[in-house]
């Protein structure tokens, strides 16, 4: 597992010793990155399930401003520690051993919003569907942010979730990466 792009290009990361965590695999993360493009220097991420923080450190590697790192996990929170301060971004690095949904509320109730909102979230709990709809709920993706999915192939996930509209969707085999952003005044039906 590899920092893909940006001021730590080529840069190794550790990688989980058992099965429980699941890092995006680099090809996954580098046609994501593609996809995304350039990275506003003014960007604030979230990174959900953040397992290794692989995404999330890749977003600063590539210019983002900071970093929210969530993961309920102890071996998730010090991997992503280590993580960290191999890449040197601690500055930019916020680490929370947080339930997931539990954490939005918080960011909610602290006027907290995201310009992108990545998740990987554990397979074959329908986690996607119930954060995606507390994302909307909760209000902290900003109005022309992104909320990046990715799941199990044998998920759907709707095509609408609350104020959330799916942009795009990008099959990788056995995951699927799904794109939401805010339905704006124009899209409403």
């Amino acid at each position: 597992m590899r920092i893909i792009s940006g001021s730590r290009k080529g840069l190794r990361l550790k990688t989980p010793k058992n099965q429980n965590i699941r890092p995006t695999q680099d090809r996954i993360k580098e046609s994501l990155f593609n996809i995304l493009g350039v990275i506003d220097e003014n960007s604030i991420v979230l990174d959900l399930y953040a397992g290794t923080g692989n995404i999330g450190i890749e977003f600063l590697s590539r210019g983002a401003m900071k970093c929210y790192f969530i993961d309920n996990s102890y071996e998730g929170i010090n991997l992503i520690r280590e993580n960290i301060n191999i890449s040197n971004f601690n500055e930019k690095s916020y680490i929370y051993k947080k339930d997931v949904l539990k954490s939005l509320d918080f960011f909610s109730k602290n006027g907290i919003v995201f310009d992108y909102i990545f998740m990987d979230p554990p397979y074959r709990q329908n986690l996607p569907g119930k954060t995606l709809e507390i994302i909307s709920k909760k209000n902290v993706l900003k109005d022309n942010g992104i909320v990046v999915v990715e799941h199990e192939k044998k998920l759907s996930l709707g095509n609408r979730i609350l104020n959330l509209i799916k942009t795009d969707e990008r099959d990788y085999g056995d995951k699927i990466i799904s794109f939401y952003s805010l339905i704006t005044e124009g899209e409403i039906e």
